[in-house]
């Protein structure tokens, strides 16, 4: 382990400094000359950036020191060197003033920067710069245009070599799409379009399955992907080109998943690595240039969904994702959300993505999802760094959909505690859509000599629903904005806990849940409850 270790700073060590040669340098500055040709129009990112109705003038601001200030926060540092604010700029800023900025940036970081030149960094950048053509190049002089086309290139040079060695499949999607709009913008001198479209194969290939599916499961990336094979093919027919067929068919694919996902309901899925987020502006800008989806499926990538009119019922019943695909992924197999016209009851508690935080090895855990939690373990066993893989995953060993109009069900189970306890995990839920009530049966089966674990069965609630114990406690009400649900569980203890909340991307609020406990034996278990509208 300390070989490997050392191997690894050495290897690090090596490769830091053959970056910062003089070698390296001259090496990526080899390019054609060619001057920027096709000019995007920037409401193509309209789908990717988040940005202030309000334009803001650059001429507002003092804006002489902007890259010598050294007490950035790492967010702000990152968010200042994207460029990203480029797009949130008046038009009728100075053209002037915004080509000083960049040309005191090339000044500062005109060779490799580890910080400033970080790939999704470096690729935001690139993009933001052509993106924005009427105030970055546009009646700029012969010198600034040269030092813009040359720096542009140069960095695309070190992005085509650090993509293929980085692991990051959605900083690979972002450093794919500069080097396709590269390629668009420069004529494809320096071959940037066959580069990147034979890279984008490659992600498709390695990243999505037969159904174009992200072999991740995670919903947060499918929606990720779709933006951008959208922004890709907008370049590519903007600019005339052909558009390859591969593109329009996991578009297709893609298209169809998100449709599925965006069923009766204005919340996201809170599962594998997935957080809220408003898809109000998407849709607006999937309508604007003519995407229509649609999917009446009712199962797709390992989750079901059921609903009408009323209510939506949602299970991730598909298996853990290769180790390789599983750094969002997040131990809450046969976990469920429930919605009741429109708003969450039963939820998840949503996944916190700063991989560097603690926060984010506990949502991964599997006693904030509304699942089984046996001896205060998950069903799943991550690797203890940043990227917080899989080492011991799961399998889905049954599953059973039954969707009519008067009568729902869904069962399955998972082997995820057999190896360690020596049980598998089955859980079934009913709905009766005319007695609005749901019937659910979890078993803990015995496979092999099973000690005495304690068990916990969770039932995560959105922040805003109140809970109250019955005075019999045997009970508990729920209240959702003046619905009210009853939550009982005849022969178990039910109680409330506290918890935390990572629905909302990096950050935490209070909530509670309601969990049903108790202690394994050598027997088969069966634990029900039933929950219903008043």
């Amino acid at each position: 382990m300390i070989f490997k270790d050392s191997f690894l700073f050495l290897k690090k060590k090596i490769q830091f400094l053959y970056l910062n040669s003089n070698i390296y340098n001259k090496k990526i500055s080899l390019f054609n000359d060619s001057t920027l040709s096709y000019r995007p129009s920037p409401s193509l990112l309209d789908c990717l950036i988040k940005y202030n109705k309000k334009k803001i003038d650059i001429d507002n601001y003092s804006l002489e020191k902007i890259w010598t200030d050294q007490n950035l926060i790492k967010k702000d540092y990152q968010n200042l060197n994207s460029f990203f604010w480029l797009f949130s700029l008046d038009l009728k800023s100075s053209k002037k003033e915004t080509q000083s900025i960049i040309l005191k940036w090339i000044e500062k970081n005109d060779r490799f920067n580890s910080k400033s030149w970080e790939m999704d960094i470096l690729a935001k950048r690139v993009i933001a710069w052509i993106s924005n053509a009427k105030l970055t190049y546009e009646d700029g002089g012969v010198v600034y245009r040269n030092k813009f086309n040359n720096i542009i290139k140069k960095q695309i040079n070190h992005l085509i070599n650090e993509i293929k060695k980085n692991d990051w499949i959605d900083n690979k999607m972002i450093g794919c799409a500069a080097i396709i709009l590269t390629g668009l913008s420069y004529k494809d001198k320096d071959n940037y379009l066959r580069i990147g479209l034979d890279l984008l194969k490659k992600i498709i290939k390695y990243s999505l399955d037969n159904n174009g599916f992200p072999k991740s499961r995670n919903i947060r990336q499918l929606n990720f992907y779709l933006k951008y094979f959208i922004l890709i093919r907008e370049w590519l027919k903007e600019s005339q080109n052909e558009i390859p067929e591969y593109i329009n068919e996991n578009i297709f694919y893609l298209g169809q998943a998100y449709a599925f996902f965006s069923k009766n309901n204005k919340k996201n899925f809170l599962f594998n690595g997935n957080h809220e987020d408003n898809n109000n502006e998407f849709d607006n800008y999937l309508k604007r240039l003519g995407y229509i989806f649609k999917n009446t499926s009712n199962e797709l990538g390992g989750y079901v969904v059921l609903y009408n009119k009323k209510i939506s019922l949602i299970m991730d019943i598909g298996p853990s994702p290769d180790k390789k695909f599983s750094t969002d992924y997040q131990a809450g197999s046969l976990s469920f959300e429930l919605f009741s016209n429109g708003k969450k009851i039963i939820c998840n508690s949503g996944y916190f993505q700063d991989y560097k935080n603690q926060l984010n090895a506990i949502s991964k855990s599997s006693a904030v999802h509304s699942t089984l939690v046996l001896n205060d373990t998950s069903s799943c066993k991550f690797t203890r760094d940043e990227q917080s893989k899989i080492t011991r995953g799961l399998k889905i060993i049954k599953k059973n959909v039954i969707f009519e109009k008067n009568y729902w069900k869904i069962s399955a189970a998972h082997d995820g505690y057999l190896k360690r306890y020596g049980v598998i995990y089955d859980r079934e839920i009913e709905f009766y859509p005319e007695q609005m009530k749901f019937i659910g049966c979890e078993k803990i089966i015995s496979k092999k000599d099973m000690k005495n674990f304690k068990f916990e069965i969770r039932f995560h609630l959105e922040p805003n629903v109140r809970v109250m114990k019955t005075q019999d406690s045997k009970s508990i009400l729920i209240d959702l904005d003046g619905e009210g649900w009853k939550f009982i569980s005849k022969d178990s203890h039910i109680n409330i806990d506290n918890g935390l909340y990572f629905g909302r991307k990096n950050s935490f609020l209070d909530n509670q849940n309601i969990f049903i406990s108790g202690m394994t034996n050598d027997q088969n278990q069966t634990i029900n409850w039933e929950l219903t509208k008043l």
